[in-house]
């Protein structure tokens, strides 16, 4: 199976095999992101001798045995006979001084539940070999806030691991490439619905049409998907009845803090923050505030940041008794079909068009570099007009108001000029204008239209 995108991390994890010295690497994501597809590929890339050992939730010992096992399978040695996990990790790193060697740990946060104390033994074993030892060690985690607690300063490993990475999601330009058959179009449809998990992405046929895979994968009983949603939730939180509470509001979309408790059925202020503070670092849920004001809480919003999970409470999670009964291509017609294409979709457009301004940012494609993107939110007391715009830039010379439009009609002059007006009216400054079209423009003279800059994007 072909392995696409993240040639950033490959790069980096190159490097650091690379080299002759002890490195120490820490790779954490969660569930399904490709942590462990990315470290496979690495070691199909290079000639050292690799052990890779998945944790499993199990006792010591029988980790330890597994452990060996591997050890005297890929080195060619006799059954070893540890049994408590310093004894195995100190071989390996002594083994790595005659020779380079890359021990890979994934779910790492498995032995932390049978090794209380393996952080301090990690710490120990990596001072102890730091400067004779040649090993490439790896450690990978799901649990993205156990992961993360092992930077922290408390943790013994703190100031030990040469190299960190939080995989993050794709973004729509390395997914697009797991279903090429797609038009462009569809492309955008099938990513908001699924998004940049890789697992997820190769599951898709690109030739069914977009409705059939999102009736196969999620939108029917007993689709593959079907439980995912769930599954990764109930992984990481105990109360999963408040989670579902927050999803289904933010799924309708609130945003603010009041809106989420006096919609939802959360007992209290105190356990909403506990939700939304564990569902952000799940990294499922974003917290983001305006950029042109930023310190002010009361616009802080609140929003689903995984495309699935998304997708899953504002259309099936609702309708999960219809789901169970109905015929799935009625029931996609019913309940899906007019808001997905008109609402919807139209909406997750909107951070496909953001995360191309970020690539295009960082290619240095745009000039002047833009310092800041994010929503933008006025309130004039005296006009009586308050809103907010979804994207805007900011770069030395100001703001930048972006539109988006997923419609099957072209954006026409006279739909480009009321757009403006609106910005006007509000009072807002802004030195230019951009239009994302998915249908192109219309009776569209640049050179007539100060301020304004055009943009299409398919690709």
């Amino acid at each position: 199976m072909k392995f696409i995108g993240r040639e950033e991390y490959l790069g980096k994890l190159e490097k650091q095999i690379s080299t002759d010295e002890l490195s120490f690497s820490l790779i954490y994501g969660r569930r399904r992101v490709g942590k462990s597809e990315l470290i496979k590929q690495i070691l199909r890339n290079t000639d050292i001798k690799s052990i890779y050992f998945e944790c499993k939730q199990v006792s010591e010992e029988t980790n330890v045995t597994g452990l060996a096992n591997i050890v005297s399978e890929v080195l060619d040695l006799p059954k070893l006979g540890y049994t408590d996990i310093e004894s195995i990790l100190d071989y390996i790193f002594k083994l790595a001084e005659k020779e380079k060697l890359i021990l890979v740990l994934d779910e790492y946060q498995y032995l932390r539940e049978s090794v209380k104390e393996i952080d301090s033994i990690v710490q120990s074993i990596v001072d102890k070999y730091r400067e004779s030892s040649k090993l490439k060690f790896i450690i990978l985690g799901s649990y993205v806030e156990i992961m993360k607690s092992l930077l922290e300063h408390s943790n013994p490993l703190y100031g030990r691991v040469d190299l960190t990475i939080n995989l993050k999601q794709m973004d729509y330009y390395e997914s697009a490439m797991f279903y090429p058959g797609f038009s462009a179009e569809d492309k955008v449809r099938i990513y908001s619905v699924f998004g940049g998990i890789p697992y997820y992405n190769r599951l898709i046929d690109d030739k069914k049409s977009v409705k059939d895979n999102i009736i196969d994968l999620i939108a029917s009983s007993g689709a593959r998907l079907e439980n995912e949603v769930s599954g990764y939730l109930n992984a990481e939180i105990s109360k999963i009845i408040n989670a579902n509470e927050v999803f289904e509001a933010l799924a309708r979309g609130y945003s603010r803090y009041s809106d989420i408790l006096s919609q939802s059925h959360v007992s209290s202020g105190p356990t909403l923050i506990d939700v939304l503070d564990k569902l952000i670092k799940m990294e499922v849920v974003e917290k983001t505030a305006p950029i042109n004001d930023s310190n002010n809480k009361k616009k802080v919003g609140y929003y689903v940041s995984d495309n699935l999970s998304l997708f899953y409470y504002r259309y099936v999670f609702k309708y999960l008794s219809q789901l169970n009964i109905m015929d799935p291509e009625v029931f996609y017609v019913k309940y899906i079909e007019k808001d997905f294409d008109e609402k919807y979709v139209p909406h997750q457009f909107e951070e496909i068009c953001k995360q191309y301004l970020i690539r295009q940012n960082r290619a240095g494609r745009i000039e002047p570099v833009i310092e800041k993107i994010g929503k933008y939110y006025y309130d004039n007391p005296k006009k009586h007009t308050n809103g907010e715009f979804d994207i805007v830039t900011e770069d030395e010379k100001g703001y930048v108001f972006y539109e988006v439009k997923f419609r099957k009609l072209p954006v026409s002059k006279s739909m480009i000029e009321e757009e403006i007006a609106q910005v006007d009216k509000s009072g807002l400054e802004c030195y230019k204008y951009v239009f994302f079209s998915k249908s192109g423009f219309e009776n569209v003279d640049i050179e007539k239209l100060e301020k304004i800059e055009i943009n299409a994007l398919y690709e």
